[in-house]
């Protein structure tokens, strides 16, 4: 796990060097100082494997660790205690906790290496096994509970920072016609050849397309403004009607097209909640479908 990043909790100066030129080799080290600085750092950032010092000003290592794990963004972060007392007692209490495993000080490197290699192991694996449970089966692209997990996490960044959140609601139109005339088979691939194309035309790092359920598809735009929001509505009407799948009981188009809702938060969120947005994207969705589908709508 090269790129795998380690942040490193701890106040002595020398002891972050140490752990620092331990890993680095392999690893993407990042340091802080306190618990604080910590909970400040993991707001904007992800992190592989945390080693928490115990013994710190303000907050010690095992209230800060009672904290990441009573925290469902943080509680499924692996973290490695480290201490400069070897009781067992200590050593258990961590672990009672949350902890993964326990290192005391002085540092061996050889144990400090192949501890934090089992511990990546093991969260590799785990990570797998969460992206596997996250995963459409169908389309291969995220799934509802992916979307819900990761418009939390943008929403309260976007929250944070002030900056524009869109969100876009995209149908299929008329979606069970096209099931009763081709068939679940020819539907299947429908959706599969639709969800590749939202995903392969949301270019930008940060832009995520979900199936929401059915033909419903859900795209976040972290800092998309209502224009940017609108231009990449109308690019994705035009992608998929640009697939060619022949749709003959559709009675806006002899291919398969979509409707689109789109709305943005400019506020950062102060004054509604995240289900709000998403709310507004679907009423814009069905106003695009009053409007004779095949298109796009706005709700401000």
């Amino acid at each position: 796990m090269k790129s795998a990043k380690i942040l490193i909790v701890d106040d002595d100066e020398l002891n972050q060097v140490i752990l620092t030129k331990t890993l680095t080799p392999k690893y993407q080290v990042h340091c802080v100082s306190s618990a604080a600085q910590m909970f400040t750092w993991l707001e904007d950032n992800t992190v592989d494997l945390i080693l928490l010092d115990i013994i710190m000003p303000n907050m010690n290592g095992y209230d800060a660790l009672k904290q990441l794990k009573h925290d469902e963004r943080t509680q499924a972060i692996p973290v490695i205690i480290i201490s400069a007392n070897d009781s067992t007692d200590d050593e258990a209490k961590g672990l009672e906790l949350g902890a993964m495993d326990y290192i005391t000080k002085p540092f061996g490197s050889a144990i400090v290496r192949a501890r934090v290699k089992n511990q990546l192991t093991i969260k590799q694996k785990n990570d797998l096994l969460e992206m596997l449970a996250s995963i459409d089966g169908l389309t291969e692209i995220p799934n509802r509970r992916y979307f819900d997990e990761h418009f939390a996490r943008e929403w309260r960044r976007s929250a944070r920072a002030g900056l524009p959140l869109s969100i876009l609601m995209i149908d299929i139109d008329f979606f069970k016609r096209y099931n009763d005339h081709y068939g679940h088979q020819k539907g299947d691939e429908c959706l599969r050849r639709v969800a590749q194309a939202l995903v392969n035309n949301c270019q930008r790092g940060s832009d995520f397309i979900a199936r929401y359920g059915g033909e419903e598809f859900v795209a976040v735009l972290p800092g998309s403004e209502e224009q940017t929001a609108m231009a990449l509505a109308n690019k994705l009407c035009n992608v998929v009607r640009d697939l060619s799948i022949t749709h003959i009981d559709s009675p806006v188009s002899d291919k398969v097209t979509v409707s689109i809702g789109a709305t943005t938060l400019t506020d950062g969120g102060e004054d509604s909640c995240e289900m709000e947005l998403v709310e507004k994207a679907d009423k814009a969705m069905y106003k695009a479908k009053e409007q004779g589908r095949n298109g796009f709508a706005f709700y401000g």
